[in-house]
């Protein structure tokens, strides 16, 4: 009856824990190989590896620490999985070695940590056996080193056991540095410097001892030639983490000093009868300064006598792979973390980026007749790489050294001001705007000022799309097409009906012709202008714009409008490119979006000329829900609110007091209002009638010279509707015999009481205000009108919460008409 109950012992569903010793014990039984099973293919590795860390089966957590029974099962398979592990490393047949070693770097990952801690001694020594063995085959040890290091960054996560972990690696450094000098394929070498980065970031003691030999190792493979550039940039990586394993500032600037003494020379080499004999020599003066010794070349201690000037002289392809690794090295170094504070030698190398971008391929006549064409051809086509990396080393100079930039701004500003005129490679352009966007944020409105011009001429260039069918390849695209002025629609407006802003612009505009030469490089190009444009507009676009700004306002407009012509992105259709991916069209109408958002909210002395236009496309790519263009365009329109219907909001909070009477007498701060302005309201008005009263301006100024001007009117005189301005005293004249008494809601007590005896005494004529722009009039009550009529006015006058409806009604009638809807009322079309 056992097995009849073992196999009817059904676990409570997939979560159950007790399902998963039980499930550990079938992969091991049918899945790992033994001597008996033959050795399984990647793919079942592959599987088996994803069962493991899915359901993580040897994690060996139970929720219930009282449940010995499971603890006890789980503990037993795990063991069973281990010593399985551990047979199939040391087996003599390579295949089930290599597959005994990738499960056990799975196993340093998954286990528990008390399982790990106690085994992890045995684990190492299983390992390192195939790094020592000289008869192991290669992709056996490239499972050691991933293995190994899985099992050292576990190691480097427990504190306690550190001082174990660094003697761990530095037994093992001289077994990876001689991985590095043997020919062994390029994989080894990759696994090989992956476990010297671990060395030094979790165990930087342990590489301080063997500090010289592991940058000999690396500088050596980096200028030997022999090896691919994706493998040069891993050792240009681990060349730069290495002054991490003293944390000193000396050996930072060492490493950083010699790297750009390597560079140079070798770009002697290749520039040579390129560039000025000045440069040449300028880049070596600024790092070793007159008067003091060079440091040591790069790897010097390995490449010395005959192999140093072999390696000198070496084709110059790979001459530009190893400088360019090199410049990659130096971009890590500047933008790593480092355990010290360092000054980086900003100088020389903003003279190096300079140097580089510089050379563009033409010869001088003098020197044409010492230059073969093969020569000119191999450094043209090494340029492009050059320069890109070179213009990376900058990105890296201002994500890293930050601060330390800000004297440097002017000779940065020259550098890209001039290489914007003459940089035209699509992947170069993209760059060049990816860093002027850096600058202008980081730097402000300062260097926005030096650089708007080139960067606007630049993107008005880019950001033309349409080509006609007719113009030559080699002319440049004319903006008129993208400055076509709106025009407004001469239709009657029908409310209602949904006008869009495509049918605002020019349709000459948008027909010029079709897209020619556009490839997805050139889209690229234009989404990064408009990167550039919108954060010069950012910071910039307030500031001495007056030159360039009105013809980017009415450029980003027609961008945005173009993007959108024909449907939004998921409609997959553009005047651009109508064969282009989705998120292609998606990304540069973004793009357009967000700059023309900038354009709208850096205008600051008049509303936004094609704000109606811009709505309107917001709210089109609203509709595209579900993207971030419609995420984009919700949080534009929030943000447009306040250029949409702007209104003037209260400096005081008044909701929270109790009575009418406390919102009256309440007085505000004698602070609150700047510089020596008065404020001119005794209360404003909103849009559902409701009238927010103002304090109570005892000792006003202004308030004291409306009374005494009120005390001295005359009906027939009074120019009430010149001075009733929205924001201003709404007032009701009262007329007793000759005299004008004038009712507001902010009077003084004693005016107030004065005011309401002769109310009641007196027969109050009736008032009508009457505003036609120009003039308002005091008419008297007609005579047939009752007195109950006529009561209820002084009702309003001397009460002023039954006045609040009345004041409403004047100031709408005289006021609100004359503010426009920006979008009710568009300029796209008129009203009935």
């Amino acid at each position: 009856m056992a097995p009849m109950s073992s196999a009817f012992d059904h676990v409570k569903d997939m979560h159950d824990a007790s399902l998963k010793p039980r499930f550990l014990h079938t992969l091991i039984r049918d899945h790992l190989p033994d001597d008996n099973l033959p050795s399984r293919t990647s793919l079942d590795l592959s599987n088996l590896v994803y069962m493991i860390k899915t359901h993580n089966l040897l994690s060996e957590s139970v929720q219930d620490p009282t449940d010995q029974k499971l603890i006890t099962h789980w503990r037993s398979a795990v063991d069973s999985w281990v010593d399985r592990l551990l047979l199939l490393v040391s087996s003599d047949m390579p295949d089930k070695c290599w597959a005994g070693i990738c499960l056990l770097g799975v196993t340093c990952q998954e286990c528990s940590s008390d399982r790990f801690l106690a085994s992890y001694s045995v684990w190492y020594q299983k390992l390192l056996s195939p790094l020592q063995s000289p008869t192991t085959s290669q992709f056996v040890k490239v499972a050691s080193c991933a293995s190994m290091s899985d099992l050292l960054i576990r190691l480097g996560g427990f504190p306690l056991v550190k001082k174990d972990g660094t003697a761990h690696a530095g037994k093992l450094i001289p077994s990876v540095l001689k991985l590095l000098d043997d020919d062994h394929l390029e994989v080894v070498w990759e696994e090989a410097v992956r476990l010297l980065c671990i060395f030094i970031s979790f165990f930087p003691i342990s590489i301080s001892r063997h500090y010289d030999s592991v940058e000999d190792a690396i500088a050596s493979k980096i200028l030997s030639g022999k090896c691919s550039f994706n493998m040069l940039k891993k050792l240009a990586h681990c060349l730069a983490l290495i002054p991490k394993s003293k944390g000193d500032e000396e050996s930072w600037s060492l490493m950083i000093q010699k790297i750009l003494l390597s560079i140079n020379r070798h770009l002697n080499d290749v520039f040579q009868g390129f560039e000025e004999e000045t440069k040449r020599h300028e880049g070596i003066r600024l790092l070793v300064p007159p008067g003091k010794d060079p440091p040591p070349p790069l790897g010097d201690h390995t490449l010395t006598g005959e192999a140093s000037e072999d390696a000198r002289k070496r084709s110059h392809s790979s001459l530009v792979s190893s400088v360019s690794a090199l410049m990659i090295c130096c971009s890590t170094m500047l933008t790593s973390s480092y355990p010290v504070q360092v000054t980086a030698p900003i100088h020389s190398l903003l003279a190096l980026i300079e140097r580089v971008l510089d050379v563009d391929g033409s010869l001088s006549r003098s020197l044409r007749l010492f230059m073969t064409a093969m020569q000119q051809e191999f450094v043209c086509s090494e340029l492009p790489r050059l320069h890109s990396y070179s213009l990376d080393l900058l990105t890296a100079i201002f994500k890293g050294v930050r601060s330390q930039v800000l004297p440097h701004e002017a000779h940065i500003v020259h550098l890209l001001s001039v290489y914007l005129k003459r940089c035209v490679l699509p992947e170069l352009r993209v760059k060049v705007y990816s860093i002027t966007k850096i600058l202008l944020i980081s730097t402000g409105v300062g260097v926005g000022v030096c650089l708007a011009q080139e960067v606007v001429n630049s993107t008005f260039v880019d950001l033309n799309p349409i080509v006609t069918e007719n113009s030559s390849a080699s002319a440049k695209p004319s903006t008129e097409a993208l400055l076509q002025t709106p025009q407004p629609s001469n239709r009657k407006r029908k409310h209602g009906t949904s006008i869009t802003s495509l049918e605002v612009h020019n349709p000459s505009s948008l027909e010029l012709g079709t897209p020619k030469n556009n490839t997805r490089c050139s889209i690229s190009v234009q989404i990064a202008a408009l990167e550039a444009l919108e954060a010069l507009l950012t910071v910039d676009g307030v500031f001495k714009s007056e030159g360039w700004r009105s013809d980017v306002d009415l450029l980003l407009v027609n961008i945005a409008t173009n993007s959108l012509k024909g449907g939004l992105a998921s409609e997959n259709t553009s005047i651009y490119q109508p064969n282009e991916p989705t998120d292609v069209w998606g990304d540069i109408q973004l793009a357009a979006l967000r700059a023309l958002l900038a354009s709208f909210l850096s205008s600051s002395r008049v509303r936004p000329p094609y704000l109606a236009q811009g709505v309107d496309l917001f709210r089109r790519g609203k509709l595209e829900s579900g993207t971030k263009l419609a995420e984009f365009c919700a949080h534009a329109l929030l943000v447009l609110e306040v250029l949409i219907h702007p209104r003037a909001l209260p400096l005081a909070d008044f909701s929270n007091m109790t009575s009418i009477d406390e919102r009256v007498h309440h007085k505000y701060p004698g602070n609150i209002y700047s510089g020596s302005l008065k404020h001119r309201t005794s209360h404003s008005t909103d849009m559902q009638g409701t009238m927010h009263d103002a304090p109570n301006l005892y000792h006003d100024e202004l308030y004291s010279s409306w009374i005494e001007t009120s005390k001295e009117m005359v009906a027939p005189g009074n120019d009430l509707g010149k001075t009733m301005q929205i924001g201003e005293p709404s007032k009701i004249a009262a007329v007793h015999g000759n005299q004008i008494i004038s009712a507001d809601a902010s009077l003084s007590k004693e005016n107030e009481a004065r005011r309401e005896k002769e109310i009641v005494a007196a027969t109050i004529d009736y008032v009508k205000i009457r505003g036609n722009g120009d003039d308002s009039m005091v008419e008297p009550l007609p005579e047939d009108m009752e007195m109950e009529q006529y009561q209820g006015v002084t009702n309003m006058v001397a009460d002023p919460e039954n006045s609040k409806g009345f004041a409403y009604g004047i100031t709408n009638d005289s006021d609100t008409d004359s503010i426009p809807d920006i979008v009710d009322v568009g300029p796209d079309s008129d009203s009935e």
